[in-house]
This record gives C-alpha cells, sequence and structure tokens, in this order.
C-alpha cells in the first residue's frame, strides 16, 4: 500500500513538473496577470525563497542516502531531492525570465509578512528550515538514526514548505506559479502522511 502511495507522489509530482515546465515561457504573459511581477510581489519573493527553502531539502535528502542502506528512505530522499531540484530550477528560471534579482535586501518571507520571524539558528531562514548543526548531526548519524532524524527533520521542512506555498496560492498573482504552489501543497503533504507512518514503524514521532 505505501509503495502505492509513494508512487502517487512521485506520479503527482511529475504531472505537476511536466504542466509547469509546459508553459514556463508563457508565464510571464499569463493572462489576467502582470506582464511582470514587481520584485517585492508576492510572485517574486515565493519563487526567491522557496528556491532557497528547496536547497536545503535536496541537501538533507543527499546526506541521508549517504548514511542509510534503507531502501524505502533512500527512494523518498531520491524523489524528494529530484523533484525539488527541477521545481528550484523552475522558480529561479522565472526570474530569469522576469529579469527580477534572485537575492532581495529584504528578509525571507517578506512577501508573506513575517520578514520580522526569530531564526532558529544558523541554517534556518524559513520555517522548516533545519540549522546546521542539525545538518551536522543528520551528517554524523548513521543507519536507523539518520532515517528517523531525516525523517523529523523533513517532516517540519515539508510544514514549512506547504506553509509557504498556501501563501504564494493566497497571493500570487501568475496562474502557473499558483498552480505549482497547490501542486506542493498536495505532494507534500501527501509525504508528511508518508513520513508519520515510516517513523511510527521505527517507534518514533515527529516533533
Amino acid at each position: 500500500m505505501r509503495q502505492a502511495q509513494a508512487g502517487w507522489i512521485a506520479g503527482a509530482a511529475a504531472a505537476v513538473l511536466v504542466a509547469a515546465g509546459a508553459v514556463t515561457y508563457a508565464v510571464a504573459s499569463d493572462s489576467g496577470s502582470p506582464r511582470v511581477p514587481a520584485a517585492d510581489s508576492a510572485d517574486a519573493g515565493f519563487a526567491r525563497d522557496m528556491a532557497v527553502h528547496h536547497q536545503q531539502a535536496v541537501e538533507m535528502s543527499y546526506i541521508v542516502r549517504d548514511r542509510t542502506r534503507d531502501e524505502e528512505v533512500r527512494r523518498l530522499a531520491y524523489d524528494i531531492a529530484q523533484t525539488q531540484a527541477n521545481q528550484r530550477g523552475m522558480l529561479l528560471g522565472w526570474l530569469d525570465l522576469w529579469e527580477l534579482p534572485k537575492v532581495s535586501a529584504k528578509p525571507p518571507m517578506s512577501w508573506m509578512g513575517m520578514g520580522n520571524a526569530p531564526s532558529r539558528g544558523d541554517g534556518s531562514l524559513m520555517p522548516g528550515m533545519a540549522t546546521d548543526d542539525e545538518l551536522d548531526r543528520l551528517a554524523r548519524l548513521s543507519g536507523r538514526d539518520a532515517e528517523v532524524y531525516f525523517l523529523k527533520l523533513m517532516t517540519e521542512h515539508h510544514r514549512g514548505g506547504v506553509h509557504m506555498a498556501e501563501g504564494c496560492v493566497s497571493a500570487c498573482t501568475v496562474k502557473v506559479e499558483k498552480q505549482l504552489a497547490q501542486g506542493m501543497v498536495e505532494a507534500q503533504q501527501s509525504e508528511i502522511d508518508l513520513m508519520a507512518d515510516m517513523l511510527a514503524e521505527r517507534g518514533a514521532k515527529a516533533r
């Protein structure tokens, strides 16, 4: 059953990427939207911040693939890394297309009114992101300990990602970007549910 669920998650994510990728160039002239979003718009802010958020998920996924031989965890990590790396490239591509900067002088999440949110520590730039110390710890663990820690960190990471994507669904104006964000909400929530089952099998639960 869970293999089918994992397959559905990967398939759904791939469908979102294909659909969004087919209209990547058209996004700048999306009907009913401004031709180019402003640099301080939700569209640009989401693209910049989610690209950074996704990059850490990719990093965590590759770390755990080297720290365990469990095929289920390795498959999940691979799916997350591939999906989020592709989505990150799409988000950065839109910023290039819009001729907007990939960095901002404003704090992360300012487009959601959360620019003054306190950080959990170095590396944790946005909700759900792990700190540098947590990433270092993951890289030192192995086997079941690495699996459990990864699943806990990634659950938190996905929760933060879902919150951010929901913000874009509500505030972004570019139709295809809103569609991508909605796909992220659905796929990452499914992965949160999957990871809860995987943690339970290992006698643990998300924090």
